[in-house]
């Protein structure tokens, strides 16, 4: 007999164990079953289980457990990354504590000490998603570091150099003065920060008492000033472009350009133009063959590039410093208070350089042509759709790829240098040193470049080196390419599209079929969780509280397509008391002997009851099927909570109650055996989403010969479809709903018992009612149920509720039960005071101003309330008509 309480402490880890020990996950590459393949976003080696991780996996994992039920040869691949910067931070930050740095143990202890902590620490996120039911293929986890990884790597490193498409050049990156390194734009944190404008006045040469005004809110790059910019067509500057200004403090000549990045509706109209320290500065020195001045160093510190008495100093000590000077020149025109966007370094916390460097690059322009062409002739599509249009601005506007790092955890840039700087790109040093040997005619020392490589470099190889390439292996050939890609959108071009790229360039072939883009988890009022605000749930202390199946199903439940997902405790919470009912069901049925017999057929029922459950059931089935397989988590989730809790829980077991009690030995045997088989086809449906409960009932409720439910077929229910059942019992089911709500809208006590009279009855349903006069009666709470003519009905409407069901209509008097005065009252007073809030809320969102500078969020919540309220307003104006 099951347990009076179900507790997923005890039962999830168990069956985790089992499954994995089992091999139940595996995928079988000799099957001859079609391949289903979703590859995992590999999370950080450093990372720990948060909320993203939780809808994402889950997703993956419903996924992954519905194809293996419908019969597909089904891989999950799993794995980490090795997440380059934030894992050699946490190695630092260790050997901080032990007061030695990276440098006191040079690069190759450095990196023996990395791989020793991957070992004792890394494996903490798999374990996690391991509590979360993920049924990866766990004996293929790979990581991309591992040989298979870096022997891909590098192949598609030095393919791309001799292609042309990898190169070496001097460009702007991100750059963090504190990691000393180049970063990538998902590193990069934009903060609001308030702060100045300064408006310079730059002398125009052989102009006297000319000057042209720049504004701008980093004074210490003029320094690096090579020209000032004007928007053709701007009539004031027209008679100075081609001319020069002296820029002040340095004293160059620089000349006054037309350029259409200047904005001549901000400011002055005129920009100061630093190429080597602004990204659209650096896109209009191009355009005009301006020289490029780096004023600093890989520390944020002035350079020789700049006057003697600046160098050396502290990027905002040198800006202090020109402020002063410009203004005992007389040339700072003014000052305003101005409030903008500054990147950070996520990690590092430092504001950002943007800095001109030698770095590695991939010539992104050209892979991303194929890739674009594939989404617009569908080979690859996004889900939801208008996904495609950010994926095609970032990739018709793809600038080139810096994939340098200089940092000593990744993978080593497979370059060697010899004495006269000549590259040498290959695939080993033996092969770098023939190559050289070759080229200076006699044996020569070379030195390997000490970058590494931009950890989406290796990710964006994924799909295929985690199946063995560039060995021709039977994976390979069997799992690529993939099904769909699940992940976020926020690495839509960082991951998505470099995986596009690369796939088709290496394989010739898309790296999957589907993305599904899956939206943000937020708190319960949209806003995005982040530490600073204090709103960040931990999933698994939702799992130690609620159960791993109630965490699941919520996620599901909640990830609407191109919806955000707002997340409270309060919905686990609800959710998981789903699974108490679940469990208290089955453990009805088990007390009801209804058991599983061996060889039932559904289509064999004669119960009318039963006729219409299994029907219902095949329904649902089919539904949760189709919605898994379209990416409707939602749908899924809701689809099954619905039919368990309410078809299921709260109208079959209550229908089917008096044929258990009932004399009619042959009814008892068929309605035991019907619930028996629904309930075995529930576990089968709600497995997906909720595999640790559904499997502990499924072992439970009968002898399974060692079997596991995750294995089972996805429940076949064709032709069991009943529309003279179905239409008969709905029907039954509509009337009880309505006197049920109807009494609760008039507050009638639980425990009355009412008189319910019914006119204009259809002569099929006139017989419905004969035939289920008891159950109606027992389930709706009725003293009794009279069918009358219609010419009846004037005599009894007053102080009753009337209530239409298809073409009757139900009058329920009320008279002696409740004040019908006071309660008419009542209702309209509840209105009222709805009417009064909708029209508070109605005023907020007519304000422009408030629509314009509320938080999205906030506005969102108002629109929310305002939907709600008027649904209850309707329903309360519904109530007092009924009295009416």
């Amino acid at each position: 007999m099951l347990d009076k309480t179900y507790r997923p402490a005890d039962v999830e880890p168990k069956h985790y164990q089992r499954w994995e020990e089992a091999g139940a996950f595996a995928a079988h590459v000799d099957s001859d079953r079609d391949p289903y393949t979703i590859m995992i976003p590999p999370p950080n080696v450093t990372g720990s289980l948060h909320m993203g991780h939780a809808l994402t996996f889950t997703l993956q994992d419903s996924l992954i457990r519905h194809r293996r039920m419908t019969g597909r040869d089904a891989l999950w691949q799993p794995g980490t990354d090795h997440a380059g910067i934030a894992t050699q931070m946490v190695v630092e930050r260790k050997l901080e504590a032990e007061g030695v740095t990276r440098h006191d143990l040079g690069r190759d202890r450095f990196i023996e000490r990395v791989w020793q902590w991957k070992g004792e620490s890394g494996g903490t996120i798999t374990r996690q998603l391991r509590r979360l039911g993920a049924s990866l293929d766990w004996p293929r986890e790979r990581f991309t570091m591992d040989e298979g990884l870096s022997k891909a790597v590098r192949k598609v490193f030095v393919t791309l150099y001799r292609e042309g498409l990898i190169y070496r050049a001097q460009r702007l990156v991100n750059w963090d003065p504190k990691l000393h390194t180049a970063i990538s734009d998902l590193e990069v944190e934009q903060r609001e920060v308030k702060s100045h404008m300064w408006h310079f006045r730059y002398p125009v040469e052989g102009m006297a008492d000319t000057f042209i005004t720049v504004a701008t809110t980093r004074p210490e790059t003029m320094l690096g000033d090579s020209a000032v910019a004007v928007h053709p067509e701007d009539e004031r500057y027209t008679a100075l472009v081609g001319k020069f200004v002296r820029l002040p403090i340095v004293g160059r000549l620089i000349p006054i350009v037309a350029d259409s990045y200047s904005d001549p509706t901000k400011g002055t109209g005129a920009v100061k133009i630093t190429p080597a320290h602004d990204f659209n500065d650096f896109a209009v020195g191009q355009r005009h063959n301006l020289p490029l001045y780096n004023i600093f160093d890989r520390d944020a510190r002035t350079n020789d590039e700049v006057p003697e008495a600046y160098r050396g100093l502290d990027r905002y000590d040198a800006r202090k410093q020109v402020v002063a000077e410009m203004e005992a020149l007389g040339l700072l025109d003014r000052i305003e208070p101005h409030t903008h966007m500054v990147p950070y370094g996520d990690r590092s916390g430092v504001v950002i350089e943007p800095w001109l460097t030698d770095q590695w690059f991939v010539d992104a322009a050209t892979l991303a042509k194929p890739a674009i062409e594939a989404v617009e002739s569908g080979r690859t599509r996004f889900v939801p759709k208008h996904w495609e249009n950010t994926y095609f601005e970032w990739m018709r506007n793809i600038q080139p790829w810096c994939i340098s790092r200089q940092i000593w955890w990744g993978h080593q840039v497979p370059a060697w240098y010899g004495p006269d700087g000549t590259v040498f790109v290959a695939e080993s040093a033996a092969e770098a040193q023939a190559q050289a040997d070759a080229h200076y005619g006699a044996a020569t020392a070379l030195v390997r470049d000490s970058d590494v490589l931009d950890t989406w470099f290796s990710s964006a190889l994924w799909p295929f080196s985690t199946l063995g390439w560039p060995d021709q292996t039977p994976e390979l050939a069997r799992y690529y390419p993939g099904d769909v890609l699940v992940t976020g959108f926020d690495i839509i071009f960082f991951w998505v599209a470099r995986m596009m790229m690369m796939g088709l360039h290496f394989m010739g072939e898309v790296p999957f079929r589907d993305v599904y883009i899956h939206a943000l988890v937020r708190d319960e009022k949209g806003q995005k969780m982040s530490k600073s605000k204090g709103n960040i749930i931990d999933p698994l202390n939702l799992i130690e509280k609620y159960g791993c199946d109630a965490l699941r199903f919520t996620l599901a439940a909640l990830a609407a397509q191109g919806r955000d997902v707002k997340l409270a405790e309060s919905r686990v919470e609800g959710y998981r008391n789903f699974a108490t009912k679940l469990w208290n069901a089955a453990r009805f049925c088990q007390m009801n002997q209804c058991a599983v017999v061996p060889g039932f057929d559904p289509k064999a029922v004669k119960e009318t009851v039963n006729r219409w459950i299994v029907a219902k059931t095949a329904e649902t089935a089919a539904k949760v099927d189709a919605a898994l397989a379209g990416y409707r988590f939602d749908a899924a989730a809701l689809g099954s909570y619905h039919f368990v809790w309410g078809t299921f829980c709260d109208w079959y077991l209550e229908f089917a109650k008096p044929i258990l009690a009932g004399a009619d030995a042959a009814a008892q045997a068929e309605t035991r055996a019907t619930a028996a088989w629904v309930l075995d086809q529930i576990l089968h449906i709600l497995h997906p989403l909720m595999p640790f409960i559904t499997e502990e009932l499924w072992q439970q409720l009968a002898d399974r010969g060692g079997a596991e439910l995750m294995l089972q077929s996805w429940p076949a229910l064709d032709g069991l479809a009943d529309p003279a059942a179905e239409a008969e019992m709905d029907w039954v089911v509509r009337v009880v709903s309505t006197v049920r709500g109807v009494r609760s809208e008039m507050n009638v006590p639980p425990s009355a018992q009412v008189e319910l009279l019914v006119a204009g009855l259809a002569p099929e349903r006139a017989g419905w009612l004969v035939t289920h006069g008891e159950l109606l009666r027992r389930l709706a709470r009725c003293a009794s149920i009279t069918a009358i003519e219609a010419g009846a009905l004037d005599a009894h409407r007053s102080g009753a509720a009337q209530m239409v069901v298809d073409e009757a209509t139900l009058v329920m008097p009320l008279g002696a039960i409740i004040d019908i005065a006071a309660e008419r009252a009542r209702l309209a007073k509840e209105l009222a005071k709805l009417e009064g809030e909708i029209a508070k809320v109605d005023k907020k969102l007519g304000n422009a101003d408030f629509i314009a500078r509320a938080p999205e969020e906030v506005v969102a919540e108002q629109r929310e309330r305002r939907d709600d309220w008027s649904a209850s307003a309707a329903r309360l104006r519904e109530a007092l008509g009924r009295l009416g």
